[in-house]
């Protein structure tokens, strides 16, 4: 969430999404709750070593989903607020002053593979994406890396397409 006040930007960063802000820097300012990731990593294996679309890859989906749930909301595990509104007092938030930003673009993890998982891209070029062509064609990158690797072989993943959502804000130009 990025929220605009008088002379700066609120910003609240939970579960599994993306802010990034330009801030004219020589690298854009990325913020990303990323213990979901940290929690996964190690029950990924098995999961990761099978082709996506087969029974086996299904239950180990399931078996891996299942699991997460009991790290869900918890301390040590990760917070999203669609399960507890409480969650968002786990959330990762700040402040940075309006004159600092250029841009903000705030990504579901389905967009921001664009970077992270299929290095399609850099932070930059994704913001460029967005300023020029729009989420729209940021997100049809995305799926047509999914689409060129359907069972997860070159990148691995617990399901084929990944929820992608993209908002771009001009803050101060």
């Amino acid at each position: 969430m990025l929220r605009q006040a008088a002379d700066h930007l609120d910003w609240l960063v939970l579960g599994d999404s993306t802010l990034i802000l330009d801030t004219g820097t020589t690298e854009p300012m990325v913020i990303c709750d990323d213990r979901l990731e940290q929690v996964a990593a190690p029950h990924r294996t098995r999961l990761d070593s099978l082709r996506g679309g087969t029974p086996e890859h299904a239950e180990a989906r399931r078996e891996y989903v299942e699991t997460l749930g009991t790290y869900r909301n918890r301390d040590g595990g990760f917070w999203v607020a669609s399960t507890d509104p409480l969650a968002a007092d786990q959330a990762l938030a700040g402040t940075v002053p309006t004159e600092q930003v250029h841009a903000a673009a705030v990504l579901t993890d389905g967009a921001a593979d664009a970077v992270n998982r299929y290095r399609l891209i850099t932070w930059w070029q994704l913001l460029d994406v967005l300023t020029q062509d729009g989420p729209a064609a940021l997100i049809r990158r995305v799926r047509e890396a999914e689409r060129s690797d359907p069972h997860g072989e070159r990148w691995p993943r617990s399901k084929t397409h990944d929820d992608a959502t993209a908002v771009n804000v001009m803050v101060h130009e």
